[in-house]
């Protein structure tokens, strides 16, 4: 065996060695805990961007599982976004790549999930659809639809200025039931029960308007952050179009890319 090859697999053995084994008596499948040993390697830095994890025969040999458990341990490597194959040579880690960070509203669902938080209506009336509205909302300008205005509050400290406008039905009770939204969790349940399909979700940054600084209680011309959503019935027709206002200090959005390391050696403030 040539000498380079002869290192790479010593060295192969060596990193594998020094990882956790795999519990047979565990519950949690073999290939489940071999991702884990992985991605933990990997975030404590064993394996580095650029470095090579051990072969698949190697694998299979240092933890006792079948190529197909390997392979599919490196699947979901693969899909998580810690490594990379190239034909013929390996599979190998991938330096932080910051266009595959994906931020998460975590925060506007922990506001949205708090028992003390709650939704009350200011305004809740059939008008004629303007152009902007029309336009979100793919009907006619002048259409009827259903304009909603809210506070979002709690503990009695405003947290958003909710606009909404929904497709106007007179066959369902929409304005009663949007009325009848006390919970913020059940903001997007959808007027007289039947929920969306699917949704879109635009977050950015603005001023306050007069209107919605007079309700959050910040100065108009203030900095704000919008999360604009257009949500789709069934059928894939536009049902409801609004925007969350909140004045721009509130909510933080968080990513994380490459592989975390387990809770355990994460600093407390993480």
């Amino acid at each position: 065996m040539p000498h380079h090859a002869q290192a790479r697999k010593d060295r192969g053995r060596e990193m594998i060695e020094g990882l956790s084994p795999i519990d047979r008596s565990s519950y949690e499948p073999a290939y489940v805990q071999l991702v884990n040993i992985l991605s933990h390697a990997i975030a404590r830095g064993d394996y580095r961007a650029g470095d090579q994890l051990p072969t698949e025969a190697e694998l299979c040999e240092g933890f006792d599982v079948s190529p197909m458990t390997v392979r599919r341990v490196i699947g979901v490597l693969l899909d998580r976004g810690f490594v990379s194959t190239t034909r013929g040579r390996g599979t190998f880690v991938k330096p932080l790549q910051l266009h595959s960070a994906t931020f998460e509203l975590t925060a506007f669902r922990k506001l949205l999930d708090d028992p003390a938080a709650e939704a009350r209506v200011l305004e809740a009336r059939v008008l004629p659809a303007g152009t902007r509205t029309a336009s979100k909302l793919a009907v006619h300008e002048g259409t009827p639809v259903v304009s909603i205005r809210r506070i979002l509050r709690r503990r009695g400290e405003v947290l958003f200025y909710h606009r909404e406008s929904l497709v106007y039905d007179a066959r369902k009770p929409t304005v009663e039931a949007e009325l009848g939204v006390t919970a913020l969790r059940d903001l997007f349940e959808g007027g007289g029960g039947g929920g969306p399909k699917r949704g879109e979700l635009i977050v950015h940054a603005s001023v306050l308007t007069e209107e919605e600084a007079r309700h959050i209680g910040r100065p108009a011309g203030g900095a704000a952050l919008v999360l604009e959503h257009l949500f789709y019935d069934y059928d894939d027709r536009p049902m409801s179009w609004g925007r969350f206002v909140c004045r721009g200090d509130l909510i933080q959005f968080r990513a994380f890319i490459g592989a975390q390391p387990p809770a355990s050696l994460q600093p407390a403030d993480a």
